[in-house]
């Protein structure tokens, strides 16, 4: 089942939205207001959930919600990686959630958080468990990110891979099991926190892991899974096969349902990170997917 949608995702990162086409997030926030009134036509009682925030930022949130763009959405989200690209200690995790509620009026999910294999797996498995220690019982829903590697062959979104550094090759080891499906140290672990601990797990236009990845999940006692569906993919031919094959395929799991990327033709630039030149279309989007797969 769908229980919530989302929209779009981290758009205070200009790998996920360009800021020099939109610097004060204006339509975004407008964006926001009509996809999260055209979600609630199609389904009155459906959580929406905001685009979640990377890096963390309170200040983000304020100036959405002077915006309006919080009058349309019943959740806010944050995204953090503090051993691989935030510049604070995990330790802080409680310290990042209390600073969101206390501008916020709305619950606080962490719909992406994770921890990198690339310098050592250990690191990982360490990481997932002080982070399960920090955030379980603290936040009501918390997608770890990911069960899979990124194929090596795979770009990762991301807009300033120069400027990153070795910090890019990261994006690719943040899986529990590696490209070829093998499982990492961090695995065994992650058993013992299912299911009040969730994956967040992108699935490629015709992705060929989606039936493996299902299987895992249910084997890990995976209850909540955060995926997407893109606005761009929905141009391809074939898109409508794909996304109700992918639908189909976790229809056991209770889903947070991702709505992103530009289709090119639809951008203020051909990009999938560029605001759209006309917004309700985005939300036409929302609420086709929300009409066809939570109804």
């Amino acid at each position: 089942m769908i229980e919530a949608v989302k929209l779009w995702n981290e758009p205070n990162n200009k790998s996920h939205w360009d800021l020099e086409l939109d610097k004060d997030w204006l339509i975004y926030s407008r964006m926001v207001r009509l996809a999260g009134a055209a979600v609630r036509a199609e389904h009155a009682t459906l959580p929406r959930v905001l685009g979640g925030m990377s890096p963390i930022d309170p200040g983000f949130l304020e100036r959405l919600d002077r915006q309006g763009a919080l009058d349309e959405v019943d959740v806010v989200a944050v995204h953090g990686f503090p051993l691989d690209w935030n510049h604070w200690p995990i330790d802080e995790w409680p310290r990042r959630i209390a600073e969101v509620r206390a501008v916020s009026r709305h619950p606080v999910w962490v719909t992406e958080v994770g921890v990198s294999s690339f310098g050592a797996e250990e690191v990982q498995e360490f990481g997932l468990r002080r982070t399960a220690e920090l955030l379980l019982g603290r936040v009501e829903r918390i997608h770890w990110y990911s069960l899979y590697d990124l194929p090596k062959t795979w770009p990762a979104t991301t807009r300033h891979r120069e400027a990153e550094g070795s910090s890019y090759y990261r994006h690719f080891h943040m899986g529990l099991l590696r490209e070829d499906g093998t499982p990492k140290r961090a695995l065994r672990h992650f058993a013992d926190y299912t299911p009040e601990l969730g994956i967040c797990q992108w699935f490629h236009f015709e992705d060929p892991r989606l039936d493996d990845a299902v299987a895992w999940l249910k084997k890990l006692g995976v209850r909540h899974v955060r995926t997407g569906l893109s606005w761009a993919d929905s141009l391809r031919p074939g898109a409508e096969v794909w996304f109700d094959r992918q639908m189909r395929a976790l229809e056991d799991f209770d889903v947070t349902l991702t709505y992103c990327f530009t289709p090119e033709s639809c951008g203020m630039a051909a990009h999938h990170t560029s605001p759209p030149n006309h917004v309700e279309e985005y939300a036409d989007f929302c609420a086709r997917m929300t009409r066809r797969y939570a109804s």
